[in-house]
C-alpha cells in the first residue's frame, strides 16, 4: 500500500474535467447525457451531405434515446417545431431519472446537462432557447454542454450562448475528428478543416468555453497524421478534449469497407500508445473528458477489444503511469 502512494506522489496527475470541476466548484460535478427524437445533422438530412459520417449510428451512441422516434426532423429553417412539447417532456424525463440514479449512488449534487447525439445547434432558434433555458431551471444544474459540429453554430447562437455564460458554465463540444481534409472527405464529413477552424476561433473569442472530439483509427491515417490533428486542435487554445477510437457498428457505410477488407481498424496497442504520447503532448490547462469509448451489444463489429471499457481503461492507465502519468 505505501509503495502505491509513493509511486502516486512521483507521477504527474493526468488534469482531468473532473479535476478541473472539483477545483472550480469544490466539489464533482456530474455530467448528465441528453437524447432528443427530431435532432438531426446537415449531413444526413441533405444539406451538405447525405448518409451521415460513415462511422455513424447514432442509436449506438444514445443511450437514452427513446426507441420511438418522430418522423418530423428538425431544421434551423423550420418555422414551427409541432414537436417541442414532446421535446421538452423528453429532456425533463431523461434528467430526472439520471440525476435520480446519481444522487442514490453517488450522492452527486450539482449537474451538468449534456445535449449530446446529433447535431444539438442545428434547430430552429427558439427551440434552442426553449430545451437549453428549461434545462439551466432544473434543480443543482450548473451549465450546460452542447454537442454540435462546427458548420451548426452561427453568431446569434454563439451570442445567446455567451449571454448565458455569465451565469452559468456553457461549454461547446465540437467533433473535429481530424485536421485533415483527405480524411474528413472519406469520412463523409460534409465540411472542411479551414472552416472548423474559424468556428472554434470564433466561439473562443465570443468567451465560451470548448472541448473537442478526436478520433483515433480513422481510415488510412497514420500515428503520425493522428498526433498532427491533436497539434493543430492544440493551437487552438481548446480548453478540453475527448478522445475515441474509431470503432466499426452494424448498419454503418463503414460497415461494408469493413467486411470488403477495405477498412481495418486501429490495433489496442497502437491507440494506447497514441493515448499515452497525446496526453504528453498536452499542455496544463487543457483538461481530459476522455481516452477512450466503446461498445458492449451485438451492433459492435470491430475490433473487439472496444467492448470492455474497463479493460482498456486499465491498459491506458498502465501505459501512462509507466510514462509518468496518473489517470
Amino acid at each position: 500500500m505505501n509503495m502505491k502512494l509513493n509511486l502516486k506522489n512521483e507521477v504527474k496527475p493526468v488534469f482531468t474535467i473532473g479535476r478541473y470541476f472539483k477545483n472550480k466548484f469544490g466539489e464533482k460535478v456530474y455530467k448528465i447525457p441528453i437524447s432528443i427524437s427530431g435532432f438531426t445533422c446537415p449531413n444526413i438530412d441533405g444539406t451538405v451531405a447525405k448518409g451521415g459520417c460513415t462511422f455513424c449510428e447514432n442509436d449506438s451512441f444514445s443511450p437514452n434515446l427513446q426507441k420511438q422516434k418522430p418522423t418530423f426532423k428538425l431544421h434551423p429553417d423550420n418555422k414551427e417545431n409541432p414537436y417541442l412539447d414532446n421535446q421538452l417532456k423528453q429532456l425533463e424525463v431523461q434528467f430526472s431519472a439520471t440525476k435520480s440514479k446519481l444522487e442514490k449512488k453517488f450522492g452527486a449534487n450539482k449537474f451538468i446537462v449534456y445535449f449530446q447525439s446529433f447535431t444539438n445547434t442545428y434547430a430552429p432558434m427558439e427551440t434552442l432557447k426553449a430545451l437549453y433555458e428549461k434545462a439551466l431551471e432544473f434543480d443543482n444544474v450548473i451549465g450546460l454542454s452542447i454537442g454540435t459540429r462546427t458548420d451548426c453554430v452561427t453568431d446569434e447562437i454563439l451570442d445567446y450562448l455567451a449571454d448565458l455564460s455569465n451565469d452559468k458554465e456553457i461549454w461547446v463540444e465540437y467533433g473535429i475528428q481530424s485536421f485533415y481534409d483527405v480524411t474528413l472527405d472519406e469520412i463523409n464529413r460534409g465540411h472542411d478543416c479551414s472552416s472548423m477552424k474559424d468556428w472554434i476561433i470564433k466561439t473562443k473569442q465570443k468567451g465560451l468555453k470548448v472541448c473537442g472530439h478526436l478520433i483515433y483509427g480513422l481510415p488510412n491515417e497514420t500515428q503520425e497524421m493522428m498526433m498532427e490533428s491533436l497539434k493543430q486542435t492544440i493551437e487552438l487554445d481548446i480548453d478540453s478534449i475527448k478522445f475515441h477510437p474509431l470503432y466499426v457498428v452494424k448498419n454503418t457505410m463503414l460497415t461494408s469497407d469493413y467486411k470488403k477488407g477495405n477498412f481495418v481498424p486501429i490495433t489496442e496497442e497502437l491507440y494506447v500508445d497514441t493515448i499515452v504520447k497525446s496526453i504528453a503532448m498536452l499542455p496544463s490547462n487543457i483538461s481530459v473528458q476522455r481516452v477512450t469509448a466503446g461498445i458492449d451489444d451485438p451492433s459492435l463489429l470491430s475490433p473487439m477489444w472496444c467492448k470492455n471499457k474497463h479493460h482498456q481503461m486499465q491498459k491506458i492507465k498502465k501505459a501512462l503511469l509507466k510514462e509518468g502519468f496518473y489517470y
